[in-house]
């Protein structure tokens, strides 16, 4: 019997899935992490990306989140960001489009262009791109 944890997904707004779970991947600033039951207490900053949880029986939860942190203590993994939606919520066309128009900013390079917050724009929507990616890989393979 795999072990098993308590996990949390909370954003500024709410409360986004509390439940059971044997594993949880996220983006980290360093690359992804793995988590399972009796990981090392951790706590370390994640990176715009997705975030999948691994149920019992092998189902999967996918979500987005826009960076935050993840703490690993004994019983429970939490992950605390500034937004995260269910993968299933994510809108492929408008984060194209907000790819799109990060790109153009950055290329237009006018004295105006704030660089930094473009290049967070970019990194954001393709994050989301990157979620809806993995995501359809999972229902694929289903």
């Amino acid at each position: 019997m795999t072990k098993s944890f308590k996990c949390e997904i909370v954003s500024a707004e709410a409360s986004i899935f509390s439940g059971t779970a044997e594993q949880v991947v996220a983006a980290g600033r360093m690359g992804d992490l793995g988590i399972l039951a009796g990981h090392t207490p951790l706590l370390t900053e994640l990176a715009p990306g997705p975030v999948r949880i691994v149920l019992g029986g092998g189902d999967e939860d996918h979500f987005y989140v826009s960076g935050g942190f993840l703490e690993v203590q004994p019983e429970v993994v939490t992950v605390l960001a500034d937004t995260a939606i269910r993968a299933d919520d994510l809108d492929e066309a408008a984060a194209e489009e907000a790819r799109q128009q990060a790109l153009k900013a950055m290329d237009e390079k006018s004295a105006e262009m704030d660089y930094t917050r473009a290049s967070a724009e970019l990194a954001e929507a393709m994050a989301q791109l990157r979620t809806i990616q993995q995501l359809r890989r999972k229902v694929g393979r289903s």
